[in-house]
């Protein structure tokens, strides 16, 4: 299982955002996504992952192989933590094995018969991102996975990507902060912007380089 990307252009809006962009990752490797706000790595992860089409280029990987995580963490308020996951493996067809590793692995068995709508903001992220594991996908798409989670959640949530990138899957990942990944590789999508938006935003010291 490979994702391979050549040369991609992606938009928003109906303006170019990136484009020119090349790149493979092979089972058990990871890419992490930097760039100042607004560059377009949602988009581009929105893109891989089918849910908008390309500009250009061409995306190379099975849309079944996919599994994304967005801003929201796609949680059934009505339903307790287990039945959340239960819903979604229902969906992807695995048991409930998976259910029970997914609660053991994002730390979340202590709030298992707990309403969604009554977790943290940080335990909805680990439900949220728990939800990955009861898709028996090899490719995750994410994008900020670590908004709300505190350092020890963070970790976790490292460790639950190297298990997967163990098990031969792959991982995306937008993030402006260390995710305790320093296996994976990292793309500056600053040099993918178009032409006009360089010359429009020539480097400069300021709050963005920060997130370069």
């Amino acid at each position: 299982m490979e994702l391979k990307v050549s040369d991609l252009a992606v938009s928003r809006g109906g303006l170019v955002v990136l484009e020119g962009l090349d790149f493979a990752l092979a089972p058990g490797q990871a890419l992490v996504l930097r760039g100042p706000n607004g560059i377009g790595k949602t988009t581009l992860l929105r893109t891989l992952a089918g849910l908008q089409p390309a500009v250009a280029g061409a995306i190379s990987a099975p849309p079944e192989s996919l599994a994304y995580a967005s801003h929201s963490d796609g949680l059934k308020a009505a339903l307790d933590v287990t039945e959340n996951l239960q819903f979604w493996a229902s969906v992807h067809g695995l048991d409930a094995a998976a259910v029970g590793a997914a609660l053991d692995a994002m730390n979340l068995r202590a709030l298992a018969r707990r309403p969604a709508a009554n977790l943290s903001a940080g335990q909805k992220r680990r439900l949220g991102l728990a939800r990955l594991l009861v898709t028996g996908r090899p490719v995750w798409l994410l994008d900020e996975p670590t908004v709300s989670l505190d350092t020890a959640s963070v970790a976790l949530f490292a460790a639950v990507v190297r298990g997967h990138l163990a098990a031969g899957g792959l991982a995306v990942l937008a993030s402006h902060i260390d995710l305790g990944l320093p296996e994976a590789a990292v793309l500056d999508l600053g040099p993918f912007r178009p032409l006009r938006a360089r010359e429009a935003h020539p480097p400069a010291g300021g709050f963005d380089e920060a997130f370069a």
